[in-house]
């Protein structure tokens, strides 16, 4: 039977790329311009469910207002009948959080690097009056480039510039200011300033600066400022560390005073913005003020009998360029959120072995077709461990198992996932170790 690839309005839609309790993100490519893009996909009933419209309506206006190089772009939003379609930039680079799990630690000057492009960032937010409330290196990607992009604004906060405080405690526990935690409301810019000190500890060090196995614990270091600074980060790196993790937020290093430091200005080349663009809410307006109109023709594929194929533009996306070789990397010192394994099996044996072996691991396993989702606690009862499994013809009788983590701690979702490829040897394929006619899939392989 033909698969009929999904359509939404002009956008061709092809592989999920992330997951999540409300939303789940695919990769999709501009019929009319050929430009990869992300889309945001989220059900309207459970968006009225769950009394979320106006905090996705915020997060949308926000994105929509703070456009900057180092900012995720939206494009533009869009409804049909029964969802919502947030369309975004696609930024192929990953996760920065995968490049310090890759690597351990960075070296200062790149780590300087990024950092200078975070606070560039961060200063446009504030001056739009936004205050992000949740950064941390999960919620910052990389594009081909190595350019740093913030995304992630479910939690941020917009208000009038110099119109007091803020007074929702947010944020993930280890990277969050010390204030935000005493209930008695806080500033949102210099928090922000807090959660970028972290961060940059984090680049330089590999490590959390405040990591406890008890909120107790962790919420009393975090109020003393309790940490130390590894012996390899210069004395400009640590007195500059010390300004911007003080607890009183009032004496805080401010985000002017972080671009005047010596620490920070070497080598340093500030963005070039675009002259403001004026930003347009009315497609925002069109799909919250009647949530129940249609906007959009969404049309489904049809892969009933065989898994989805993958074509040439997702293929040249996922290995981040042209250099294919990503696709087939199963290193397991580097295991990334989301995962991916090659093998030459009957799509139905793949399914069936990572049923067993999910089973095995006391897994509850949902599928339908060549999608999965597996189940569990996670190992510190701390809530639902969840992994999405989906299954893609890259070639003939060659097959791409495309793994994510959708719920859970992110380390032990790099255990989980070694202990499944270990499961999997037998089917997982290996380039280079057969078809010894095909020069092109050895160079695919490390």
């Amino acid at each position: 039977m033909k698969k009929v690839r999904r359509k939404i309005g002009k956008y061709e839609v092809g592989r999920t790329v992330g997951e999540g309790t409300f939303a789940k993100v695919k990769y999709a490519r501009n019929t009319e311009t050929g430009e990869s893009v992300a889309i945001k996909i989220m059900s309207k009933s459970t968006i009225l469910e769950h009394r979320m419209v106006e905090q996705i309506k915020r997060e949308i206006s926000i994105m929509k207002i703070v456009r900057h190089p180092n900012i995720v772009r939206l494009h533009e939003v869009l409804a049909s009948q029964t969802k919502i379609f947030i369309i975004l930039e696609f930024v192929m680079g990953g996760e920065l959080y995968d490049k310090i799990v890759q690597r351990g630690k960075l070296s200062e000057n790149e780590s300087r690097r990024y950092f200078q492009q975070l606070i560039d960032a961060v200063a446009h937010c504030h001056s739009k009056g936004v205050y992000h409330r949740d950064l941390k290196p999960e919620n910052l990607l990389l594009d081909a480039f190595g350019n740093l992009k913030v995304s992630d604004f479910g939690l941020s906060a917009l208000t009038k510039q110099g119109n007091g405080l803020l007074h929702t405690t947010c944020g993930t526990p280890n990277y969050v200011a010390p204030e935000v935690l005493s209930n008695l409301g806080y500033d949102g810019a210099a928090a922000d300033v807090w959660s970028c000190g972290v961060i940059l500890f984090v680049l330089m060090a590999g490590y959390l600066p405040f990591e406890e196995p008890n909120l107790q614990a962790l919420f009393k270091r975090i109020n003393a400022a309790e940490y130390a600074c590894p012996f390899w980060f210069s004395a400009g790196a640590k007195t500059f560390l010390y300004k911007m993790l003080d607890p009183n937020p009032k004496t805080r290093i401010r985000i002017e005073e972080i671009r005047k430091d010596p620490w920070f200005i070497k080598s340093y080349v500030p963005v070039k913005l675009r002259k403001d663009e004026e930003v347009n809410l009315d497609d925002v307006r069109a799909v919250f003020d009647n949530i129940e109109d249609k906007y959009v023709a969404e049309r489904s594929e049809n892969s009933e009998g065989s898994p989805l194929t993958m074509n040439a533009f997702e293929m040249i996306t996922l290995s981040q360029g042209l250099n294919l070789s990503t696709l087939f990397d199963r290193r397991q010192d580097y295991i990334k959120r989301q995962t991916r394994f090659v093998s030459r099996k009957p799509a139905k044996v793949i399914i069936a072995s990572v049923e067993a072996v999910a089973e095995s691991m006391h897994l509850k396993v949902h599928r339908r077709n060549y999608k999965m989702r597996l189940e569990g606690t996670s190992v510190n009862n701390a809530g639902q461990f969840a992994v999405v499994l989906e299954v893609f013809e890259v070639a003939p009788s060659l097959f791409m198992v495309d793994v994510r983590k959708a719920s859970g701690d992110t380390l032990e979702y790099h255990k989980f996932y070694k202990i499944l490829c270990e499961k999997l040897a037998d089917i997982i394929w290996r380039p280079a170790e057969s078809m010894p006619n095909s020069g092109l899939l050895r160079q695919m392989t490390c």
